[in-house]
């Protein structure tokens, strides 16, 4: 079943999240949460694959024992230098954590469809576009900020160089392509308060307060 067909079943709609990193998807994401969607982080998904016992023997075995610390717990830096370096490392794993992150997506928006507190739902996946997964939203919403500020926010929150950050974004399409593809663009440079009111506006006309 496809997620478009997955989509068949429900009732509520799916807004999907995008944009370039460091874009504040997260703090968007946490907004919409508090406005009555139901978030489901694709990022948090993908800690889970990463933890799951079947999945973690499938990494080793592809990218060697050095990439679990002490604790036998996946590194993500030390995997990220690997897959991030090399775009066929990076489809290799893909392979192995895709599946189970559609799979668990799927699920999400089905639990959603039962708890009657979620109005809608919020999917938020920086790779939304790359991987598929937007077959399962009603809208797509792009999350802009300018990229110094996005690269200024992620040395100060995640220590990245700019040389990370390129890394990662050769990853993903490039920012005009996602923006080309959005129903929507949320401008998440400004002040929160400015946030919160495009987040109410978008809310209002996509039906949402319903």
């Amino acid at each position: 079943m496809s997620a478009g067909d997955d989509r068949m079943f429900g009732r509520k709609q799916v807004l999907g999240l995008v944009g370039g990193m460091g874009s504040g998807k997260s703090s968007v994401g946490a907004l919409l949460e508090r406005c009555g969607g139901y978030l489901i982080s694709a990022d948090e998904l993908g800690h889970e694959a990463l933890r799951h016992p079947a999945l973690i023997e499938r990494v080793v075995a592809r990218f060697g024992a050095a990439i679990l610390d002490e604790r036998g717990v996946v590194d993500r830096r030390k995997l990220g230098r690997i897959v991030f370096a090399d775009p066929a490392e990076l489809r290799a794993l893909e392979e192995i954590v895709f599946p189970y992150i559609e799979r668990r997506i799927h699920e999400e928006i089905h639990k959603a469809e039962s708890l009657p507190e979620a109005r809608f739902v919020v999917l938020d996946a920086a790779i939304m576009l790359e991987a598929g997964w937007y077959q399962a939203c009603d809208a797509i919403v792009f999350v802009h900020v300018p990229e110094a500020a996005r690269e200024e926010r992620l040395a100060q929150q995640r220590g990245w160089t700019r040389e990370d950050v390129q890394a990662r974004q050769r990853a993903q399409l490039p920012v005009a392509d996602k923006i080309s593809r959005a129903d929507y663009v949320l401008d998440n440079s400004g002040s929160a308060e400015e946030t919160a009111q495009q987040i109410d506006d978008l809310i209002s006309r996509m039906n949402l307060d319903s």
